[in-house]
């Protein structure tokens, strides 16, 4: 109640896809489809890690933590979607919005920083290799988690910090399918130059060094890899990242686009379809990629399949 009350504001109106009533059956279904085939997928996969012992490594505790990770960041998002198609409704509260801005950015957050972390771990398994057991020992695997998490929670409540400083909004349709934290600073009449400060500060820090520490690694382990003689060594060592590398162009790749399309199209709603992109498909095609190019990870399924069979 202390919140509405200090912004005047009790709900917003989210956009939706498509306005033609003959299109909402179908974006139910295949919104719906694509839901259960993220949860199922990335429920797979943390199910063969934790019941494969050979998967009891680094390398797999990081990809199951981003498996969980990404049916969060799928599930604050796509519920609720798909309640505004089947009901006709797109309103959603202030309180609710909050709650969906902030686990929106946790989760976004901690997938960005848990594939960070993950290009770190390919680079100690590639460049240091006899030393990668001890370097990548239990106890830094869980720090490196919990700092992942930190990160992510503190860049959310600074997110909540600034949406509550605004006591007058200019409208209140969100450009967007969802909560979108762009879009909702967008609608504040005040604070217009201190945000921008804040929001670049935030993509310095969440942006840049990342991005900075996936490129560093992966220029390490190309040039360690190009030392390798054979091309069969060479084949194996790059394998082993391959997964981790189709899934980091996937999800910058698509947020950069999204990120470049926003400032050239002025149409929200093109805007929101593309946004599906990196809010929906990539967490849906992440499994997909570490499991039909991860002969550990098939081989733990078929294991998982004969012994329940």
């Amino acid at each position: 109640m202390d919140i509405q009350n200090s912004t005047g504001i009790s709900e917003f109106h989210l956009l939706g896809l498509s306005e033609d009533p003959d299109l909402q059956p179908i974006l139910f279904g295949l919104f719906l489809s694509m839901y259960l085939v993220t949860v199922c997928g990335n429920l797979l996969i943390l199910l063969a890690v934790s019941s494969d012992s050979h998967l009891h490594t680094p390398m797999y505790f990081f990809l199951s933590n981003l498996s969980l990770t990404d049916i969060g960041f799928i599930s604050t998002m796509v519920p609720k979607m798909i309640v505004n198609i089947l009901t006709h409704n797109r309103v959603i509260s202030y309180v609710g919005c909050m709650t969906q801005m902030s686990t929106f950015i946790i989760f976004v957050c901690m997938d960005y920083m848990l594939l960070t972390v993950m290009a770190y771990d390919r680079f100690v398994a590639i460049c240091h290799p006899l030393h990668y057991l001890v370097i990548m020992n239990p106890r830094k695997c869980d720090f490196l988690i919990l700092v992942s998490f930190f990160f992510s929670l503190l860049e959310s409540q600074v997110h909540i910090f600034m949406i509550f400083q605004i006591t007058n909004f200019k409208d209140v349709e969100i450009a967007n399918f969802f909560c979108d934290p762009s879009e909702l600073l967008n609608l504040s009449f005040s604070i217009i130059f201190s945000n921008n400060i804040v929001k670049s500060f935030l993509r310095t820090i969440y942006g840049f060094f990342p991005i900075s520490g996936i490129l560093f690694s992966y220029c390490k382990i190309v040039s360690s890899i190009l030392r390798i003689s054979s091309l069969g060594g060479m084949y194996k060592a790059f394998s082993t990242c391959g997964s981790h590398l189709a899934v980091v162009c996937l999800f910058l790749g698509t947020a950069f686009g999204v990120y470049l399309g926003s400032t050239v199209s002025h149409s929200p709603r093109k805007g929101a379809v593309a946004s599906v992109m990196y809010t929906v498909v990539t967490p849906m095609l992440n499994p997909f990629i570490y499991s039909l190019r991860n002969r550990d990870i098939k081989g733990a399924l078929r294991r998982l399949h004969s012994r329940n069979v």
